[in-house]
């Protein structure tokens, strides 16, 4: 997601931080800003009014350790907190609101209309927590901080060019690190996949449920959802199996401890002769892929993972954020 974008390796900080220092940072951003094709009219527009906020540079050096030593918690309390029965209950609801829309958006998609309800409950409780910083002034700051100098800058520019195409600058108000609207896209993701749900020529993904819906599926199919294919399932692991023959063997380039996680892939029909046993729900085709993860360790809940899943990933690189949303999907279509 969008949010994941913000995860990258931070280089080294900026060796001041103060105002004076932010100002003479701002000219070398309007300056790249010009290079990229930002009109002049933008940035006299947006540059003039920007100051520097310390207090999203504090949140951005208390976010957790991610690092190779970091411990994992149980899933169990996570899923308890964001698969409740208000986030169930409300979805159900946004769901039923919008199922006309929804239909045609996975008729045209392939992405199944619970998986945009449940992004939607994730990212933003359904559209009531969209954060309000203001987005110019946050990433111009966390760039000017610069342990993630490259990403925030260009970010910041991209914002830039969303005022270019036509986005009140009143709009460009979002989360600290810069996602922003229903999907919580950061400002290059929404030039690129942003889209025009209800027909009024505008990807108003700030207050259009339709907008923010279509913007939801447009990014999984960017990502490469597969049509027809589950996102996983919970299944049940006898008690004899030999999971060290099961060791994934590749290195993800990307959220590598993510994915270290996940056993190798095996055919449906591979884990089916190996004693996997779903709980819920039937099997997908013999031929579906599919990697296990048991969040919890052996002897609790486990699942069977799609490549579906992982285009959940890609929208948030987290075992616990993916699962959470395939198990909220569920149980806003039950």
């Amino acid at each position: 997601m969008a949010l994941s974008l913000v995860a990258s390796a931070p280089t080294a900080p900026a060796p001041v931080q103060d105002e004076a220092g932010f100002q003479a940072y701002l000219q070398t951003l309007a300056r790249q800003a010009e290079r990229e094709g930002v009109t002049r009219r933008t940035i006299d527009l947006v540059m003039p009014n920007l100051t520097y906020n310390p207090r999203v540079v504090e949140l951005d050096r208390q976010q957790p350790d991610g690092g190779p030593n970091a411990a994992i918690p149980p899933f169990a309390p996570y899923r308890i907190r964001h698969v409740d029965n208000a986030r169930i209950s409300q979805g159900r609801v946004a769901y039923q609101r919008q199922r006309p829309r929804l239909a045609s958006i996975e008729q045209e998609t392939g992405v199944p209309e619970s998986i945009m309800v449940a992004i939607w409950g994730h990212e933003t409780n359904y559209g009531r927590v969209m954060g309000g910083f203001d987005l110019p002034r946050a990433l111009a700051s966390l760039a000017y901080e610069g342990r993630r100098r490259e990403l925030f800058s260009t970010e910041f520019i991209a914002t830039l060019k969303m005022i270019d195409r036509g986005v009140p600058r009143s709009k460009l108000v979002g989360s600290w690190a810069g996602a922003f609207g229903g999907p919580q896209f950061l400002p290059s993701v929404y030039l690129r996949l942003a889209r025009d749900g209800d027909g009024d020529g505008m990807a108003d993904i700030w207050t259009s449920e339709a907008d923010t819906l279509a913007s939801i599926a447009a990014y999984f199919v960017n990502a490469g959802w597969r049509a027809g294919q589950p996102w996983g399932f919970a299944v049940s692991v006898p008690a004899g199996l030999d999971r060290s023959a099961l060791g994934n063997r590749t290195a993800s380039p990307r959220c590598p401890r993510v994915h270290e996680r996940h056993s190798q892939w095996k055919t449906v029909a591979e884990w089916r002769a190996l004693g996997i046993v779903p709980t819920g729900r039937g099997w997908p085709a013999d031929n579906v892929q599919a990697t296990l993860l048991e969040p919890d360790g052996p002897g609790n809940t486990a699942y069977l993972l799609t490549g579906n899943y992982r285009v959940i990933l890609d929208y948030n690189c987290s075992n616990f954020y993916a699962l959470s949303v395939g198990l909220l999907a569920d149980e806003v279509e039950r």
